[in-house]
């Protein structure tokens, strides 16, 4: 993989990302998305690059997955489970979204009742069968299925990760063309909601996926298409078509890979990361290694399979202004989107949004956009802006200045959630800013959260696509095995591991990976016998993990029980070799000034406004603010009273100046 040329390529909700490696220099582009069709905006890419597919390893991140689960747009599918078992999906955990709302609006069920079907093989909580199952029920379901006419089936029976016999009995009797999830392959875990809403997602948008992939690989002729998972690890295509709830979180994944890639060469390492694109910010907290959680949710679902552990808003260049019913100013959740988009592109949009107010500010330029390929107009934004401030009685400037402000306050509060909320300080962290609009925010959101480093990194608004260059193949595998961990063996529960050991480094190596060089990680889910809720531990032996235990309880909840440890999921890691990636050395010539530099007026400022293309500046360039740094995919605003240094491979490092003394 490493010898062979790899573009990256991460399609979001407005722009679709490259990045080109060629095992010494990176390439990067960027172009309008085409959301009906992805797949067309990645030819484009690829011919505008001047690149034949069949010499490529194209590794993608996409929100094909994503944008069916948030649209509500997955395929017919018939969920399968035992008697009794059908309005599961339906109950859940019986939890409201609004805890006090006493008329809370009705929602329709996952899945339609005359589409949940019933069925014996019934296990109990250790195991053993409760209730067969029979070929009369077998012969009665496939006649059911075949009358409903689904795309896809999902399966989901109690107790299935003990003994998976009776799934794969009723996985054989599924007609030929229609797509499976199988619970005791997807998530072979407890939490019988959980597991069954990711079981019947995957199976919802699986065909989609699928399709997609199959569409992408037919166009492109590629020699290898590989998939970014949620769990920051890549998968081959065909795989991933199987297991597309793992796809859910491909793109903000790989941007948290490249994350981590750039700030090693900046020497930074406990980082809070802010990516900021057209249509949503996604914020994580990364401390050394990328931070993965079985509690993720999207659009409303719960998803128990490993993903990057990440908080995502409704906050992007794209994201419209509007007045709400009590003429208070709103920004967001929804965004103009690639077409029309913002007013200032000039595709009909009339909508004032965050992009518009930047650019009336003064912190994009009209002809500098897309490196001068995209023209921003003005006079449309001042437009859109307009009719804001005249229902609020405020000049353009400011209503772009609140508009601004309030964008802000969202993404901070993001970033609250985070680390505050979870007992970090954010002074202790950088701001990682990236996506299209991060750097023309990240002063302030750092400043809001008392921040004084920062961090911009090199290919900042393709940081997601060359993340994913980064990023090695990998496999998180689990299954619940309930004992009380004193009365196990090491024995035994290092047999457990071997097993899901064996299977990931099976997959692993159908992929090229040789099996000398895949690492394995082994942790285990410990909770109190009785509580509901885990902390997951790496696991060593009974004795050492219980003790780790108790101390990451104590530092966690401030107390630790005299009650037994109960062991109740095992979860290995498999991971082959990171590809050799190095970013390659920015500008090596010194100099305490960039070769050239415009300046302009904007709002708010006596100051006037450095303008110094990204190109310009040498290694341990220092700049202060305020000041534009523009490239070809971003721009970077730094705030009055920020400086801005040049790393040794083109990162902006960026800190808050103390206040002087009087």
């Amino acid at each position: 993989m490493n010898k062979t040329i790899m573009l990256g390529v991460d399609t979001g909700g407005t722009f679709t990302d490259f990045v080109l490696y060629d095992g010494q220099c990176l390439r990067t582009h960027k172009i309008l998305s085409t959301p009906e069709a992805p797949e067309q905006a990645i030819i484009q890419g690829i011919q505008e690059l001047g690149l034949d597919p069949e010499r490529l390893t194209i590794i993608h991140g996409s929100t094909v997955a994503t944008n069916a689960v948030l649209e509500g747009k997955g395929v017919r599918t018939v969920f399968i489970t035992n008697y009794g078992l059908g309005d599961l999906l339906s109950i859940g955990r019986q939890a409201r979204r609004e805890l006090y709302e006493l008329q809370p609006p009705i929602t329709e069920p996952p899945v339609a009742q005359e589409l949940c079907l019933e069925t014996g093989g019934r296990l109990d909580a250790e195991g053993k069968v409760v209730e067969p199952l029979s070929d009369a029920e077998l012969s009665s379901l496939r006649s059911a299925i075949q009358s409903l006419q689904p795309r896809a089936v999902a399966i989901n029976l109690l107790f299935s990760f003990f003994d998976d016999h009776f799934e794969k009995a009723v996985e054989a009797i599924i007609p030929d063309g229609i797509f499976i999830s199988r619970s005791s392959a997807i998530l072979p875990e407890y939490k019988e909601y959980e597991r069954g809403i990711t079981t019947w997602l995957n199976a919802w948008i699986g065909p989609i996926v699928e399709q997609y992939l199959m569409r992408l690989s037919q166009h492109l002729l590629t020699g290898q298409l590989i998939v970014m998972q949620s769990s920051g690890g890549v998968i081959s295509a065909p795989r991933a078509a199987r297991q597309a709830v793992h796809m859910l979180l491909s793109g903000p994944a790989g941007g948290l890979q490249g994350a981590r890639l750039v700030a090693a060469a900046a020497h930074r390492e406990h980082l809070m990361s802010f990516d900021m694109g057209g249509t949503s910010t996604d914020v994580a907290l990364i401390d050394g290694d990328l931070i993965l959680t079985n509690e993720g949710h999207i659009g409303g679902y719960p998803v128990a399979v490993p993903m990057v552990d990440m908080h995502t808003i409704g906050a992007g260049g794209g994201s419209v202004a509007s007045l709400d019913a009590g003429g208070l100013l709103q920004v967001g959740p929804q965004s103009a989107g690639a077409k029309p988009g913002p007013a200032c592109y000039g595709l009909g949009g009339t909508q004032a949004t965050v992009t518009d107010a930047n650019l009336v500010l003064g912190r994009l330029r009209t002809d500098q956009f897309l490196g001068g390929k995209m023209t921003l107009n003005v006079g449309e934004a001042r437009k859109a802006l307009e009719v804001i401030g005249q229902q609020l009685n405020i000049s353009i400037e400011e209503t772009a200045q609140g508009i601004i402000q309030i964008a802000n306050e969202h993404m901070a509060n993001a970033l609250r959630v985070i680390s505050i909320q979870r007992g970090h300080d954010p002074r202790g962290f950088t701001l990682v800013s990236f996506g299209g609009a991060g750097g023309l925010h990240v002063c302030a959101l750092a400043e809001i959260l008392g921040m004084n480093q920062a961090l911009v990194p090199i290919h900042a608004g393709v940081l997601s696509a060359l993340g994913m260059l980064a990023a090695p193949h990998s496999r998180q595998l689990s299954r619940t095995c309930t004992s009380l961990l004193q009365s196990g063996s090491n024995k035994r529960i290092n047999s457990q591991f071997d097993t899901l050991a064996k299977q990931g480094q099976h997959e692993l190596a159908l992929e090229g990976i040789p099996k000398d060089e895949i690492s394995v990680a082994r942790t285990v889910d410990l909770r109190y016998l009785g509580q509901s809720y885990t902390l997951n531990i790496p696991w060593q032996d009974i004795r050492n993990t219980q003790d780790a235990f108790h101390s990451a309880h104590e530092q966690h909840y401030g107390h630790r029980l005299p009650s037994p440890v109960e062991l109740v999921n095992i979860r290995v890691g498999v991971c082959g070799p990171a590809p050799d990636l190095r970013l390659p050395p920015w500008i090596k010539k010194k100099d305490d000034h960039p070769a050239a530099i415009e300046y302009a007026s904007f709002y708010g400022s006596d100051e006037p406004l450095k303008i110094i293309r990204r190109d310009h500046l040498n290694t341990h360039c220092k700049i202060s603010g305020p000041a534009l740094v523009t490239e070809t995919i971003s721009t970077s605003f730094i705030a009055p009273g920020w400086t801005c240094i040049t790393d040794e491979v083109g990162n902006l490092l960026l800190e808050k100046q103390p206040l002087e003394r009087l």
